[in-house]
């Protein structure tokens, strides 16, 4: 299959298998911060394939994981009003909140519905114009044109009933917190691919400037995998730290300025809460002054206190503090079926993906 099979060629990935043997003298660290990225290195068996020295780590790189309690318990209000429709993406209806769900609030008669594109939420608030219809707007760089462009189009249209529960995140921001809180000895990134072709580079140059670091943009088939974790290694030993870029077929310097455009449209830099990490500042989005009444968040509601599960290790996972198998209720009570912290919905997620290829 063209420009699938070549990056999974068997005698390349040999190669590069020992091009990393060779080049790679001393234990080394390596976070992927894209929950994709997790993803392929289980399918492939990835870890397997490297020296033992050579270690990763998983990050914060789901957005459904990151997505904090006060929001998903925010959403969950809302629903409960009645002439409130709330759209979100699938995998937020699992998520468990303090002690609720968007799947149990559906299940208990609340109108919730799972959209494919964010566009699909102006024809919603179109057929029912009678009610307020919330989009539970999550996601990173790559999904943030997608939903400016939701919000600039509902204001073109004059669609007065669609708001929005902005709830996205920006990756950087939250590189630099991992990066200053010094709990792990991470030598190097392997970048996400999908949001790079949004941001392109200069946004890490801080890892390589401020905390001397190497960085690679990467794909997600073997070979990509391999090829960046390559460079970072060649890095390494040589002393020479950089954000380098192996995803060239998509990724370039600049990233995509209309994308940037359309976002920076709408929103502004704000502080944000991730599970796990906390309070970021600049990790998110606030909307400008000309959308703001658009913002969900003025709706006046009631909100349970925030609570997390005692013994979900979720945030240590995010962190890459903790593995998954270090979790007491992983695979006991926590799976699928039953996820107990968000890690465990998403596909992205690090539990599941553990769950899945572990």
């Amino acid at each position: 299959m063209k420009f699938i099979d070549e990056f999974r060629d068997k005698e390349i990935a040999k190669g590069l298998i020992k091009k990393i043997q060779r080049t790679s003298t001393r234990p080394v660290q390596l976070m992927e911060v894209c929950g994709t990225h997790t993803v392929s290195i289980f399918r492939y068996g990835i870890r397997g394939l490297l020296p033992e020295h050579i270690r990763l780590i998983s990050g914060p790189g789901c957005p459904v994981c990151v997505t904090p309690n006060i929001d998903i318990d925010l959403v969950i209000a809302l629903s409960r009003q009645k002439d409130v429709i709330i759209v979100t993406f699938g995998d937020m209806m699992k998520v468990p909140g303090s002690t609720s769900s968007l799947q149990k609030e559906k299940a208990d008669g609340r109108d919730i519905r799972i959209i494919y594109s964010s566009l699909e939420a102006l024809e919603i608030a179109k057929k029912h114009s009678e009610r307020r219809v919330v989009f539970f707007a999550i996601g990173f760089e790559t999904t943030s044109p997608t939903i400016a462009v939701a919000i600039i189009r509902t204001k073109e249209e004059k669609i007065q009933n669609l708001f929005f529960l902005n709830s996205q995140k920006r990756i950087p921001p939250a590189i630099h917190a991992l990066l200053e809180s010094k709990q792990l000895g991470i030598n190097g990134f392997i970048l996400p691919g999908h949001v790079s072709t949004i941001i392109g580079t200069k946004p890490y140059q801080f890892i390589s400037n401020e905390f001397g670091l190497p960085a690679v943009v990467t794909g997600f088939e073997p070979l990509d995998i391999l090829q960046g974790i390559w460079m970072l290694v060649r890095q390494i030993e040589e002393m020479r730290p950089s954000v380098e870029i192996q995803y060239r077929r998509v990724v370039n310097e600049e990233g995509n300025p209309i994308a940037f455009g359309k976002i920076n449209e709408v929103f502004e830099k704000d502080g944000a809460h991730w599970r796990g990490l906390g309070w970021i500042p600049d990790s998110g989005y606030r909307f400008k002054e000309s959308y703001k009444k658009m913002d969900a968040r003025n709706f006046d509601v009631e909100v349970e206190a925030p609570m997390e599960h005692p013994e979900c290790l979720c945030g240590d996972v995010l962190k890459g503090i903790k593995t998954p198998l270090e979790c007491r209720l992983f695979k006991v009570a926590c799976h699928p079926e039953n996820p107990i912290g968000p890690c465990m919905v998403s596909i992205e997620g690090t539990c599941f993906t553990y769950f899945k290829f572990q």
